[in-house]
This record gives structure tokens, sequence and C-alpha cells, in this order.
């Protein structure tokens, strides 16, 4: 790829450090008086999510990468990996367990996922803010429980287990936050 000068990067452009694809998530040019100018900046991993600082001159260069994110759909799982398809073509994108496995316990059949790609090759999967799922497994509330917020483990349909309040049954549609993996409401169908 092209060196891109950091003084020209913008939050949400990709580029290579360290051998690994980062996204910028925060970048500010500084001017102090009698010194040299340079770039504060904050970049992220897609695959490790860890947050680099780094703090270059303002006129070094940074490696750019083509990031591209595209809707698909998750198909089936089998010995190869997970599958996608674009919800148009019906192109087959099968995605390998390391990649998949931050997310694994959100992707649910025929649900709609954001696919990140550098250069053909799926580098990250971004989850929706909240996904609606069904409760397999959840305990009996005990009665005489409910004077406070009480809150029991629900087993979805994934295998992810949430804590959910106690009149959540078996078999009802709940929505999940994607960030934590918390309650925040039933479905209603």
């Amino acid at each position: 790829m092209a060196k891109v000068p950091v003084i020209n990067l913008r939050k949400g452009h990709a580029v290579n450090h360290n051998n690994d694809v980062c996204v910028v998530v925060s970048m500010e040019h500084k001017c102090p008086p009698r010194m040299a100018s340079y770039v504060q900046m904050s970049i992220r991993s897609i695959a490790t999510k860890k947050i680099y600082n780094l703090r270059l001159t303002s006129n070094e260069y940074l490696e750019g990468v083509n990031l591209a994110r595209e809707e698909y759909e998750f198909s089936y799982i089998d010995g190869m990996g997970y599958h996608f398809l674009e919800p148009d073509t019906y192109d087959d994108v099968t995605v390998t367990e390391d990649i998949v496995e931050p997310v694994k316990d959100y992707l649910i059949e025929g649900g709609t996922y954001i696919l990140m790609f550098t250069d053909e090759t799926v580098v990250s999967i971004e989850l929706p803010a909240a996904i609606t799922m069904t409760v397999a497994e959840a305990a009996e509330g005990v009665k005489g429980d409910s004077a406070n917020n009480v809150y029991k483990p629900a087993t979805m349909e994934t295998g992810l287990v949430v804590q959910v309040p106690l009149f959540i049954k078996p078999g009802e549609r709940i929505s999940v936050k994607t960030e934590d993996g918390s309650y925040l409401g039933r479905v209603n169908n």
C-alpha cells in the first residue's frame, strides 16, 4: 500500500502498524510554540482490539490500508469455517475461527453483520449495537425474590449467558447489548 502522511489521516482510516491492521480512533495535530509540530493519535488493532497511542512528527508516514465494510448474512458453520452470504449476489465468504471467536456468541443464522475486508481478506466482524435472541434455558424465579431488581442467568440460543429479570422464561425473545452482553428488554413478536 501507499505511504500516507500522518497529518492526512482522519478518524476511521486504516493503517498498518507493526504488521497489524489498525483503525484510527482519534487524531490531533498539535503545534506548540517554539517546537516542531506533531500528531498525537490513537489507533485500535482490528485483530486484538488493543489501542496504541502514537506521537509522530508531522512529516512521518504510515502505510495506508484499504478497508472495506460490507453487509453479509450469516448462513451456517461447517468444517471449513463460518459461512456468510452476500445478500444480493449470494457470494459465499468463509471466515476462520480465529476471526469469529470474539463475536461467535452473537452469530444467529439469518442475521446480518458487517464484515471488514482488507485486500479481499476478512479481518473483522462488526456487530450491531443490539441483537434479538431467543432464550433457550432459564431457571424458574423464586417466589418472594421480587422485592428488588433480582436477575438470574439465562442461556441464549447461541450459548451466550445473559443476566435477565426473574420473569423471563425459555422461548421468549429478548434484546441483548452486544458491547457487554447485558439484557436490554423483551422483544414483542
